[in-house]
């Protein structure tokens, strides 16, 4: 599938019509939400991370499920209450490569900013033992995931890249995947995570049945990272795989505390929670999910900006009870917003 018939797809799908819909001004009570993902994934358990230390410090934020980064993406940037939501650099890159030719895509972007580069997460398929490369997939039938989450665009993508056509394409969830992977009903699904997630915890996955298939195209290392899940990852994996991987990234809004009281509220909304991942960012490390040790807080996806809102919680005169922010260096590189950024980062965790 090439990514203009993607595009088509994904317009198809209605998650960029959902651009229009911008949910009704309550006088409900404020709220502080990250959207994740599905219940087994990397996501909500980084989210419930951020989470434990918001709430530590007297801050609720509620973690949100999702279809993932597609759905994450167009919720910070419409839907009320929403101000943080993980994402994958692969559906930024798409955004932002295709907003010059499809105005529903630039209107997407609009607004967005990244709060934080989080970590690599691994391109899993969990094929049957018969299937031992990308070429086999070729007339199998495989799920690629929700037409409104990241690993669908990945995993078109990965199929495209690597000239595999399966017999079908199913747009299903995970959980739904490994169901029917596991009743023979499909042939391999894909899944993109941080590993390791839950999912492939299971001891219903049998070794002798099925296994993570290598991703050792070299189009595909060129366009992705070249990664590795350890032997030992999961229960039924007991050689090391090499695959790809894509990074993912925690995005917000541009909010502008000067338009309105929301606007406002939901600013120092980020601005704690910048305030608290660099503070507790070795607590983050230490208690929360493996892949909090993968994260470097300097990798800023080109081509995006980081939010003043994010700048402002790392700010030296920034403050909450839970302490003060170490104050930051001084340096002038890249773009303002970038550059603010970086000599915060650098000044509290060192580069």
């Amino acid at each position: 599938m090439g990514l203009i018939k993607l595009g088509k797809v994904l317009a198809r799908s209605g998650v960029l019509a959902a651009l229009g819909l911008v949910l009704p001004l309550s006088a409900s009570a404020f709220e502080r939400n990250i959207l994740t993902g599905g219940p087994t994934g990397t996501y909500i358990q980084i989210g419930r991370d951020m989470s434990d230390i918001a709430s530590a410090c007297g801050i609720e934020l509620n973690v949100r499920e999702s279809a993932g980064s597609l759905e994450n993406f167009l919720g910070v940037r419409k839907r009320r209450h929403t101000q943080l939501g993980i994402v994958q650099s692969d559906v930024l890159e798409y955004l932002k490569t295709y907003s010059s030719e499809d105005p529903e895509i630039a209107r997407a972007i609009f607004g967005v900013r990244i709060a934080f580069p989080l970590y690599n997460e691994e391109v899993h398929i969990l094929a049957k033992r018969e299937i031992t490369s990308l070429a086999d997939l070729n007339g199998r039938r495989v799920a690629v995931g929700v037409e409104d989450s990241g690993t669908f665009l990945t995993a078109s993508l990965v199929l495209d890249l690597a000239r595999v056509t399966p017999a079908e394409r199913l747009t299903i969830n995970a959980d739904t995947s490994l169901q029917r992977l596991l009743e023979g009903s499909i042939d391999a699904f894909f899944y993109v995570a941080g590993a390791p997630t839950n999912i492939f915890q299971s001891n219903q996955i049998d070794p002798d049945k099925l296994h993570l298939l290598p991703i050792t195209d070299p189009t595909l290392a060129a366009v992705y990272t070249p990664s590795r899940i350890e032997a030992g990852t999961y229960p039924f994996q007991q050689e090391a795989i090499d695959v790809v991987a894509v990074k993912a990234v925690l995005m917000t809004f541009e909010y502008n505390p000067g338009r309105n009281v929301y606007h406002r509220q939901s600013c120092q909304a980020v601005s704690d929670m910048a305030y608290l991942i660099v503070k507790q960012f070795q607590t983050l490390k230490q208690v929360g999910h493996p892949k909090w040790n993968d994260v470097d807080l300097n990798d800023i996806p080109p081509g995006w900006s980081i939010s003043e809102c994010v700048n402002l919680g790392l700010s030296e005169s920034y403050e909450l009870s839970c302490g003060p922010v170490a104050a930051p260096a001084q340096t002038s590189i890249e773009s303002e917003a970038n550059a603010a950024y970086r000599n915060r980062i650098c000044a509290v965790i060192g580069c």
